[in-house]
């Protein structure tokens, strides 16, 4: 999908989100917490334009399309759709016919701005679960109607979508998604996230970065050293992941704070499997102070192995101030508020470490729900991108107020003789809505990237390679099995 703006008679093949919406004709001023309706005209290829009804969320220019005009759009193309919307779900079928409920292509029925919410409401797609925000409205008809961002849309149904003239978009049914870095850059589309890199874990060869030798807060992604050197202390014989480790009343007491996730007490016993489990996938941070506890016999010591890590790595910006990425208070009179924090490079290149020496992670993080058999709770995976992209493995998001959204995902790509890993670090999105579109944007470039080979990085795009980090024998070994498999 590419988004772009017309300047003259010169067609822009880019994919602008920061800008693809300004052909609609909104007031000049706008504050947040409202919704503006609007309407735009779209056309799918060189057909007729319709008319499609959009609802401005929260700030100007945030656009959402219904998707029942666009199903009227796009019923006699490759990329017809049926939809079944219900007060808290949508059911999309590619390729049937869509019935009309009959308000499609019109405007809207009223002047008043309705007040609907922005949500994750049950998805699904040829029945198979997604995870997308969007709105669903009430039609006085007392049919139920679906608002998605054209971003969102794109990437769904593989589509390139330009905006042309003002008020006015076209939908290119033969064209697949695309994305241009570079013209998301200039648009200042990046300006609301603190760094973003995608690269592949295998060669380190780059493909995008932006801001990305700025150390930043990193909250929960922090959590993903923590599995590095429990995976250490397991491979050194130190403990197994079959063993199981006592709940101390420091971790029950994490657990019943506000930041807790699972409801762990004093004298549980815990596998150490399952921690490794309620670490990545909810994101436990009373898991991860278990763990740290079950590995150096107190945070504090595990935390100096952490940064001792980091160091032996080679990632000098990274500083760890505990095993979870939650901020921490320093012992003094007037104490500061800290935060684990490291650079986007120094992620993908901790990233790309794990997956080389450790990859059965993506057992774990590659799953949507896990069962913790210690507990006897069913936990489900935080990361977005495992719904909407069948290439993604994993792996870690996190959140805090000064770290802002992160998430660090990963894809597996061939190349007709072995697999490779991709990975896409977002630090510091504004929420989890951006977090996801963000990543889910940057995912796509890497596997166009890694796919089409270019011969020159785009503009904007970095062709540098990171450089390599050590790796035991078992690197070598996975390497091996995986060219045997394709083999």
């Amino acid at each position: 999908m590419k988004i772009g703006l017309q300047k003259k008679s010169t067609r822009i093949a880019s994919f602008l989100l920061s800008a693809f919406l300004v052909c609609f004709l909104w007031p000049a001023e706008a504050s947040a917490d409202f919704e503006i309706t609007g309407t735009c005209q779209v056309q799918a290829d060189d057909g007729p334009a319709g008319t499609v009804k959009t609802l401005d969320y929260d700030y100007a220019h945030n656009t959402y399309l219904s998707l029942r005009d666009i199903a009227m759009i796009l019923e006699d193309t490759d990329k017809c759709f049926s939809l079944a919307i219900t007060r808290n779900s949508v059911s999309m079928m590619t390729g049937d016919t869509y019935t009309p409920v009959g308000v499609e292509n019109t405007p809207w029925e009223d002047d008043g701005n309705p007040a609907v919410s922005l949500r994750r409401n049950a998805f699904t797609v040829n029945e198979q679960e997604v995870l997308y925000h969007t709105m669903i409205l009430r039609l006085p008809s007392g049919d139920y109607d679906c608002y998605m961002m054209a971003a969102d849309l794109g990437m769904l149904l593989d589509v390139d979508i330009t905006v042309s003239d003002a008020g006015s978009m076209c939908i290119h049914t033969q064209e697949p998604f695309g994305v241009s870095m570079a013209a998301l850059e200039e648009g200042g589309y990046f300006g609301g996230v603190n760094s973003v890199l995608a690269g592949d874990a295998i060669s380190g060869e780059i493909y995008y970065r932006y801001q990305a030798d700025t150390a930043y807060p990193i909250a929960s992604t922090s959590k993903l050293m923590t599995y590095l050197l429990t995976m250490d202390a397991v491979m050194a014989g130190e403990i197994t992941l079959e063993e199981s480790v006592p709940v101390s009343e420091t971790v029950e007491m994490l657990a019943a704070s506000d930041d807790g996730v699972l409801p762990l007490k004093a004298g549980d016993e815990i596998a150490v499997e399952d921690l490794l489990i309620g670490l990545l996938l909810p994101s436990s941070n009373e898991c991860a102070l278990c763990l740290a506890e079950a590995v150096s016999g107190s945070e504090e010591a595990f935390v100096e192995r952490m940064n001792e890590k980091a160091m032996e790595l080679g990632l000098s910006q990274a500083v760890f101030y505990n095993s979870h990425g939650l901020p921490s208070y320093s012992q003094t009179p007037v104490p500061a508020k800290r935060q684990n924090s490291m650079s986007a490079e120094e992620m993908f290149r901790l990233s790309s470490y794990i997956l080389k020496v450790y990859p059965q992670i993506t057992d774990i993080t590659s799953q949507k729900e896990a069962e913790l058999k210690s507990l006897g709770l069913e936990v489900r995976n935080s990361n977005p991108l495992l719904y909407n992209l069948p290439e993604v493995t994993g792996l870690k998001t996190g959140t805090t107020n000064k770290a802002g959204a992160c998430l660090v995902t990963s894809l597996t790509a061939d190349d007709g003789v072995m697999e490779h890993d991709l990975i896409v670090v977002v630090l510091g999105a504004e929420n989890s809505i951006e977090r996801g579109r963000v990543s889910g944007l940057l995912a796509r470039y890497a596997l166009h990237r890694f796919h089409e080979k270019p011969g020159e990085p785009e503009a904007g795009a970095s062709a540098q390679t990171v450089r390599s980090l050590p790796v035991h024998a078992e690197a070598a070994v996975e390497c091996i099995i995986r060219y045997a498999k394709k083999r």
